[in-house]
């Protein structure tokens, strides 16, 4: 499926936004710097960010503080896979097509650039142009969603527990819905906050990111084994070689893709009221689940 038109924009942004919130490749100690940096522009699509921002747009023409959230966002999420890719995790050595983190700079540099990755996310989100109240809003929601209940860290635990062991369809949904529902979700709900969202509207946005969320990782689960490495920018393959818990082991191809379809349609469906203002937030979510990396 071909990006939206507003996207190219959207992705401009935000590069410009992440090139003056790093640190530059030649600050102490430039090693930290040149792994962060390497692993952030290694070509990352920005989903994340560009849901911030469009989910603030719907409420707001002002969206300089939703591309402040979006690239802590960034940050967040580049470190998780930095961490992800280490020996003692899945043990990968390509990402977005390229070497992966520690396989350029050593494990010791990318785990300190994933530690540094993840506390610039924060620093970034203090100095939002928000009020002070929507600020702590987002710093807290964005801070659950990268944390252990419910959160990224708390499904990556419950993944790599789950591998090589037989799972039930709520475990399946539990991981799924933590490792990567969590943070597309405060993408969503930290764009709406930003941009001056009544709670009513935060929390139907809240279940638009939590269903879009969800089909997003279980077509990621399908692409993994649908697609090649050169295609996926990651190595193909690696869920079944591993015996990750997934929706294609446990439910087969069609199923795990009919299971896809019916998350994006709930999550759809809580755009209905917002009309032409929901458009972009409804391609971008045709987007996520018609992929093919």
């Amino acid at each position: 499926m071909k990006l939206p038109d507003f996207f190219e924009t959207d992705h401009a942004a935000v590069e410009s936004a992440l090139e003056r919130i790093l640190p530059k490749e030649d600050t102490q100690p430039p090693s930290i710097h040149r792994a962060m940096r390497y692993s952030v522009f290694a070509g990352g699509k920005r989903i994340r960010p560009i849901l911030c921002i469009e989910s603030a747009r719907m409420f707001s023409e002002h969206v300089d503080a939703a591309i402040h959230a979006g690239c802590a966002l960034e940050f967040i999420h580049t470190y998780s896979l930095i961490h992800d890719d280490l020996p003692s995790l899945d043990n990968d050595d390509l990402r977005r097509g390229k070497p992966t983190n520690h396989k350029v700079f050593g494990e010791a540099i990318a785990i300190l650039a994933g530690d540094a990755l993840l506390t610039l996310a924060f620093e970034a989100l203090a100095k939002s142009p928000l009020d002070p109240a929507r600020r702590v809003e987002v710093i807290a929601e964005i801070g659950a969603a990268a944390g252990t209940v419910d959160g990224m860290v708390g499904g990556q635990v419950a993944d790599v527990e789950a591998e090589g062991k037989a799972v039930t369809a709520a475990q399946l949904e539990y991981i799924h819905r933590s490792k990567t529902a969590a943070l597309i979700r405060a993408s969503i709900v930290a764009g709406a906050i930003s941009g001056g969202a009544a709670n009513e509207d935060v929390e139907r946005l809240r279940r638009f990111g939590e269903n879009i969320g969800w089909a997003f990782q279980v077509i990621d689960d399908l692409l993994d084994v649908e697609e090649s490495s050169a295609a996926l920018g990651k190595t193909a393959g690696k869920d079944q070689a591993q015996k990750k818990a997934t929706y294609p082991a446990l439910f087969g191809i069609e199923k795990s893709r009919a299971i896809a379809a019916e998350l994006e349609a709930k999550a759809l469906a809580e755009l209905d009221r917002y009309g032409e203002r929901g458009a972009r937030l409804r391609q971008l979510a045709g987007f996520l689940v018609a992929r093919r990396s």
